[in-house]
């Protein structure tokens, strides 16, 4: 398979125009609207080969922008598909997701430089960076909070049973009727975490966090570039009050946990988010060696013949095939790119080709899959899904 032209041919073959809006969307037959990583993902690539059909995704996803700053994390584009809130915009969800937006943004820009469209677009960027700092930091501890585990982008898994309160060995029948509840509770407040929402489900996420991080300080990056000189010393503090929370509340045992509360209590559930800080250089070298020697390459934990297991292998939530979950332990191209990049940054540069291989391989067996079985590289879920195409990101 030339994996380069069919990525860009599936891509182009996702590509969707709605009222003057051109977006992509991750697979046509199970996920026909747009999120918003997922859009994040698309422009990524996009922009090494039609850097204006990313400016393009960036746009669709800043059109649906909320009063308040948040991007929905999904926007139904469908005519006559209409998701009305108290709060919010017309025609989306109500949650948001991972903050990929500046990346994304100084990776086209990197690509094909365009001050204009920096100029552009960063009132937006900030507005929706402020949100998070503002409105999901309610007690100013300097760790945002989800307030549902689909905000993650990890919908069902397993570092957020003990948050919603279930077992597990629960159904995904019942995990989707709890995330369901969620936002019925948080709909009821508003969607204002001071009024209640936290009470049924506030976490602070190491891989939201993380990203958190690294986008505040390509944020600062920008803010210099178009010398918004109070923008950049704003996003740079934020970014290391972020950094140094994250290792006051979240580090322990040579990793970072994910936690909940205002107590932050550590969830100790081992998944792949253990290896996300590589990605905004919040380890020290030494502590780089110990996660990627005693967990990456951990055969009887995360390393597996086709990939990164999204959990833990010795975790009892562990499944490696899907059964309508798809967190618990199948390999996902999101992560795989997450990783690649922190490995990158380290130096382990083996280690990263083998993440590319890996990937590869699956593309090369299965076509582009939504997420695959670690011990077997049986590929589930949606058909002709985008993912696989950060495999181009990958060099």
């Amino acid at each position: 398979m030339d994996i380069q032209r069919e990525a860009q041919k599936l891509i182009k073959e996702n590509r969707r125009t709605t009222e003057g809006h051109r977006y992509t969307v991750p697979s046509a037959g199970h996920h026909p609207y747009q999120w918003l990583w997922d859009s994040c993902f698309h422009a990524i690539v996009l922009a090494k080969f039609e850097p204006e059909v990313a400016r393009e995704e960036i746009r669709s996803l800043l059109c649906k922008q909320f009063e308040n700053g948040m991007i929905p994390h999904i926007i139904y584009w469908t005519p006559g598909v209409l998701h009305r809130f108290p709060w919010g915009v017309e025609g989306t969800s109500s949650l948001s997701q991972p903050p990929m937006l500046a990346y994304t943004v100084n990776e086209i820009h990197r690509n094909d430089p365009d001050k204009a469209f920096l100029r552009e677009v960063f009132p937006s960027l900030m507005k929706f960076y402020r949100f998070f700092i503002d409105e999901r930091d309610a007690r100013n501890v300097h760790l945002v909070g989800i307030i549902n585990p689909d905000e993650s982008g990890e919908d069902d898994s397993p570092r957020f049973d003990a948050p919603l309160g279930v077992p597990m060995d629960v159904t995904y029948k019942e995990h989707l009727a709890k995330r369901t509840e969620l936002v019925n509770a948080n709909r009821e407040g508003y969607f204002d975490v001071e009024t209640g929402g936290r009470d049924s489900f506030w976490v602070k996420d190491v891989p939201f966090n993380t990203i958190l991080v690294e986008n505040l300080r390509i944020l600062a990056h920008m803010a210099a570039l178009l010398e918004r000189k109070e923008d950049e010393a704003y996003t740079k503090r934020e970014a290391e009050l972020i950094a140094g929370a994250m290792r006051t509340h979240m580090f322990e045992e040579g990793v970072y946990w994910s936690v909940m509360g205002t107590t932050h209590k550590k969830l100790k559930v081992h998944t792949w988010a253990h290896f996300v800080p590589l990605f905004a250089g919040l380890y020290s070298p030494e502590e780089a060696e110990h996660v990627i020697e005693t967990h990456l390459r951990n055969e009887d934990t995360f390393k597996s013949p086709f990939g990164i297991r999204t959990v833990s292998r010795v975790e009892p939530a562990y499944r490696a095939s899907t059964e309508y979950f798809s967190w618990r332990g199948p390999v996902w191209f999101g992560p795989h790119w997450f990783v690649y990049k922190g490995l990158v940054r380290y130096g382990y540069l083996d280690d990263a080709r083998w993440v590319h291989d890996v990937s590869a391989e699956l593309l090369e067996r299965n076509g582009f899959r939504e997420c695959f079985n670690p011990e077997t590289g049986e590929a589930y879920g949606a058909k002709k899904f985008t993912w696989g195409c950060l495999v181009l990101d990958m060099t």
